[in-house]
């Protein structure tokens, strides 16, 4: 499954939940988009990678807003799985 997030406004953690819920998809290939971090704090921050990293995505594209905090924990945390998010880019799976 891949999840395209415009702007994860109910949070990408219940976003990626949720899709897996509906689809009957538990293996997640690919997050990309605004994961709606840009005013989260650290733990906020910490729990939401935390969570992103136990789906064990390949990759990981945050993008608007995700926000630059977000974005760096996401790159320190999942350095495999990160991309940033850039117009233009094409993404094969």
């Amino acid at each position: 499954m891949v999840i395209l997030s415009g702007c994860a406004h109910s949070g990408i953690v219940n976003t990626v939940n949720h899709a897996r819920k509906i689809s009957g998809v538990d293996e997640v290939c690919a997050i990309l988009g605004g994961f709606h971090l840009a005013r989260a704090n650290d733990d906020e921050l910490l729990r939401t990678v935390d969570a992103i990293k136990a789906c064990q995505p390949k990759l990981i594209v945050p993008s608007h807003c995700t926000g630059f905090r977000a974005m760096c924990q996401f790159a320190a945390q999942m350095p495999d799985e990160f991309l940033p998010g850039v117009v233009g880019a094409t993404y094969l799976f």
